[in-house]
């Protein structure tokens, strides 16, 4: 199969033919219909993810598909079924997947990090019957690839662990994927949003995707010190409050940096609900005292798990979420070692498509 490949951290992307996954005896292959591209993928890229542990690698990790085998261990799948997958791949059988929370699994997968990803014309995945999630044939696989990652994950970071309520006040910061769909589904939910990033562009999908308020935070560049004492936190902060009028209910970090976090957690009101998503670099500070003084709850969020989707699924199929219009730009898998490198310079949620 043709797939998308490096051989060293940061080093050239390569399209290759490779062999073919095979099923393992609980698992599936599938064939990649769809495949989202992700900063996730850049990180792994990098270097970062310690969950790559040999090269060569194939990224890929938002995916959706047909399945073309199963192992002889499955019961519930089928070869010919439209599916996707969580970006957390769970066993279904270790201590916390027993209590639903296969998004925390002890012995996970990840698609693109643990093994080979979806940036190729096949992938597989274990333990297919905690995993592959059918999809209605309405949904198109463009829209399905950006599921699995980025939107399930704004879903459950919103409304199962941020437990978002109709006239709530929501605060997100970082306009990319994960912050369009937070935007959308918070929106969705009822909530006032205010939408906070460094790009024009993204403010302008956020107010697409329900954005009540904008707030174009200052550049890496152009950022002055803020009461945190990290750049820019303090100036979005006070703005998020006086628009919020004395600060945010639920607050989102959907980027993951030392501005970002003191921010969402500077504009919240007190006792209100700091939830991060975006991935944090090695320790990061965070303004604690503000936390303990104003009783804010702060809670982390990873992912979603596959038997959680239908919730999601209902109101994207009933209209009130429009995923698809967060999918700004389709490219083929040639051009997949050219715009990992520069993820997240065009607004919007890019998918690869592998057949194109």
């Amino acid at each position: 199969m043709r797939a998308v490949i490096y051989h060293e951290f940061r080093g050239p992307l390569a399209i290759e033919d490779v062999p073919a996954p095979a099923p393992s005896p609980s698992g599936a292959v599938i064939r990649v219909e769809a495949t989202g591209l992700c900063r996730s993928d850049w990180h792994g890229w990098q270097g970062h993810d310690p969950d790559i542990r040999s090269l060569p690698h194939v990224p890929g990790h938002e995916l959706a598909g047909v399945v073309t085998a199963v192992g002889p261990a499955v019961r519930h799948r089928r070869p010919g079924e439209r599916v996707t997958v969580p970006f957390v791949c769970a066993c279904g059988a270790c201590a916390a997947c027993a209590t639903g929370n296969q998004q925390v699994c002890e012995r996970q997968t990840q698609p693109g990090f643990t093994h080979w990803g979806s940036f190729a014309e096949y992938v597989a995945i274990d333990y297919a019957d905690v995993n592959l999630i059918p999809l209605p044939e309405s949904m198109s696989f463009a829209t399905a690839a950006g599921l699995g990652c980025r939107f399930a994950t704004a879903f459950r970071a919103v409304v199962q662990v941020g437990r978002v309520r109709a006239g709530e006040r929501v605060a997100v910061h970082g306009c990319g994927g994960v912050g369009l769909s937070a935007v959308m589904i918070a929106a969705a939910c009822g909530a006032r949003v205010v939408a906070v990033d460094i790009d024009p562009g993204a403010l302008d999908l956020a107010r697409a995707a329900g954005a009540a308020h904008t707030v174009l935070a200052p550049s890496e560049g152009s950022r002055a010190s803020g009461p945190s004492g990290a750049d820019g936190a303090g100036e979005v902060a006070a703005r998020v409050r006086e628009i919020t009028d004395g600060g945010a209910d639920l607050s989102i970090d959907a980027l993951g940096s030392a501005s970002t976090v003191a921010a969402s957690i500077e504009g919240l009101r007190r006792r209100g609900r700091h939830v991060q998503v975006g991935l944090l670099p090695g320790r990061t500070p965070m303004p604690m005292g503000r936390v303990i003084a104003h009783e804010l709850a702060v809670l982390g969020s990873h992912g979603m798990a596959a038997h959680a989707y239908p919730a999601m699924l209902d109101m994207i199929a009933s209209g009130a979420l429009r995923p698809e219009l967060l999918v700004t730009r389709t490219i083929p898998l040639d051009e997949v070692p050219a715009a990992l490198p520069a993820v997240g310079s065009t607004p919007g949620i890019t998918v690869v498509l592998p057949a194109a």
